[in-house]
């Protein structure tokens, strides 16, 4: 699946089968159910839902909670506009799911 299959999946009313845990808390905070999002992020252990995890704190506006997962995430906090985050977020992961 690609960025676009996958942000045209965000008109229908549950995320595409086989995605990531991570892919799956994006596509629901593209949805606008934060706390399902956050719940997934939470779940996943690795790098990934680490910043995906870090990404939805920052849309929140806890900043410092944020700033936790980015670097547990290896990355620095995002200055970029969220939807422009959250496009390169699910760009990058979707590239590596395959």
């Amino acid at each position: 699946m690609d960025l676009s299959a996958f942000t045209a999946s965000l008109s229908d009313s549950a995320p595409p089968a086989g995605l990531t845990r991570s892919l799956e808390a994006l596509w629901w905070a593209a949805q606008g159910d934060w706390e399902r999002a956050h719940r997934l992020a939470q779940a996943e252990p690795g790098a990934e839902g680490a910043w995906v995890h870090a990404h939805l704190h920052r849309e929140e506006g806890d900043l410092g909670n944020a700033n936790y997962w980015y670097r547990r995430a290896g990355r620095a906090m995002s200055d970029q506009p969220l939807a422009e985050e959250w496009q390169a977020i699910a760009g990058e992961l979707l590239a590596k799911q395959g």
